[in-house]
């Protein structure tokens, strides 16, 4: 994945009601508090504590300061408060659908079920399309998690026939299997 584009500085977004852009101190403590919520987490293998969950936002800091993009911070423009993130991801390489990029999403429970997500997966998947033009992009989610997968289904993104067995959860967890979700340039082309 070393021919993706790069933009120096760093790619923001607007929507009508967000901004994506880069991580701040301040998004941290919010951060982890999401990380910590077993809803929010009700499809991961395990919540994250305030190392771990500092781990990650440092792990995506850092993609997004040498790619110029990434899992963004997502925060209102009312009032700016941070709700998550969304945004383009390089999946494991261990992954059985490996090599791609994915576009992926976590919010806190207090802004689901108001379309953010949507909102800023599409702003997302417009720079993917456009900017670093990506022949396609991928989503995958525990085959429980029908939340996701009606996000996806917003995005129009076609689901594949076949799942895989996640490698980073645990073997006998009913979260191991995963279902993949895919959308071509040439069908998101077709839809603007």
């Amino acid at each position: 994945m070393s021919d993706l584009r790069t933009f120096n500085p760093p790619l923001e977004l607007t929507t009508d009601r967000l901004r994506l852009r880069q991580w701040q101190p301040s998004d941290r403590a919010p951060f982890a508090q999401l990380n910590a919520d077993p809803q929010v987490m009700q499809f991961f293998p395990q919540v994250l504590d305030r190392a771990g969950s500092d781990a990650l936002a440092d792990r995506i800091e850092r993609g997004i300061a040498e790619r110029g993009w990434g899992l963004w911070a997502v925060e209102l423009l009312q009032g700016g408060a941070f709700i998550g993130f969304v945004g383009l991801n390089i999946p494991p390489v261990n992954l059985p659908i490996a090599p791609g990029i994915e576009i992926g999403w976590r919010l806190a429970l207090g802004f689901w079920g108001q379309g953010y997500a949507t909102e800023a997966a599409r702003a997302a998947l417009r720079v993917g399309f456009t900017q670093l033009e990506l022949p396609k992009i991928i989503s995958f989610t525990a085959l429980e998690n029908r939340r996701s997968q009606a996000v996806m289904e917003r995005l129009e993104m076609v689901r594949d026939q076949d799942t895989f067995m996640h490698p980073h959860v645990p073997l006998g967890s009913p979260l191991r299997e995963h279902c993949l979700y895919r959308l071509s340039a040439e069908r998101w082309h077709q839809d603007q």
